[in-house]
């Protein structure tokens, strides 16, 4: 049995049969796009968006280096979401340009495509740390007052919830239900190599950095500006220099060449039983 941890690791989602965005389409079809909406999220806050399909929005650094909590949800119904532990599971830890945010299931489907990141050279430092990341779930209240004893209002968690609660009219204890694991906009992070803990530290990102994305269907945003900040040092608390983020959103002159609306998954969500009892008897 020693010998078991010498034995390959297997990629447990094989990519190769994945239909990938062309990249190329994209970036074409954003040539002359024009500006519709401008979003500015204020530090230590969150604020809506709404995206219709076949539109581009970006988030982007301002005024100082600033990491963003990013929920996605479909903009008919919350109940379909963005998927960050899926989208990992296909992707890696952190994304970047090629890259799709997956929703939850049944539908699992595309919700965005990235097209452009500015923050795509950075890649993985010498910590293991990388942008832009899925596996921190958001700062969160709970989690701070299971540690410190205290309240703190502004986490990630929070602003989402008050942000969407806002938007829709939901009390705020409804609204919370719908409140997910996030894109970690900017956010530089990784695992300690000794404890594989996870680890944040000072983004790269600098004022007018930006992350783009292609709305796949029509979406329904939350961003939170961290009280974090660059995250460098602290959060959920408001020790850190904040800065506010921009969302920006944008109409195209034409869509890329072959795209359509995504589509919600092919499964047939009989999960082994049919009219007649267990298929497998």
């Amino acid at each position: 049995m020693r010998s078991r941890p010498e034995i390959p690791p297997v990629v447990c989602y094989p990519v190769e049969t994945l239909p990938r965005p062309d990249l190329s389409a994209y970036r074409a079809a954003t040539d002359g796009m024009q500006l519709a909406e401008t979003v500015i999220v204020p530090p230590r806050d969150a604020a809506c968006f709404e995206v219709k399909a076949g539109q581009v929005f970006r988030i982007t650094s301002v005024e100082g280096p600033q990491v963003g909590d990013l929920n996605l949800w479909n903009a008919h119904d919350l109940s379909e979401r963005f998927y960050s532990g899926k989208t990992r599971a296909l992707h890696g830890t952190h994304l970047t340009e090629g890259h799709q945010l997956w929703s939850s299931f049944p539908t699992l489907r595309p919700m965005a495509t990235i097209t452009r990141d500015t923050l795509n050279w950075y890649r993985f430092d010498a910590d293991g740390g990388g942008i832009h990341d899925l596996i921190g779930t958001r700062c969160d209240p709970y989690t701070h007052h299971l540690l410190s004893g205290q309240n703190y209002h502004y986490c990630c968690h929070s602003n989402l919830t008050r942000a969407l609660a806002a938007q829709t009219g939901l009390p705020l204890h409804e609204a919370e239900m719908h409140v997910h694991d996030v894109l970690n906009v900017f956010m530089c992070t990784g695992f300690t190599r000794d404890t594989q803990q996870y680890f944040m530290k000072a983004s790269p990102v600098e004022p007018g950095d930006y992350i783009e994305f292609f709305a796949e269907m029509d979406l329904l945003g939350a961003l939170s500006a961290c009280p974090g900040g660059d995250c460098s040092a602290t959060h959920s608390s408001d020790a850190a220099k904040c800065y506010p983020l921009e969302v920006t959103i944008y109409d195209l002159q034409h869509m890329p060449e072959g795209w359509r609306p995504s589509h919600t998954n092919g499964y047939d969500r009989s999960h082994g039983i049919s009219v007649f009892g267990d298929k497998r008897r």
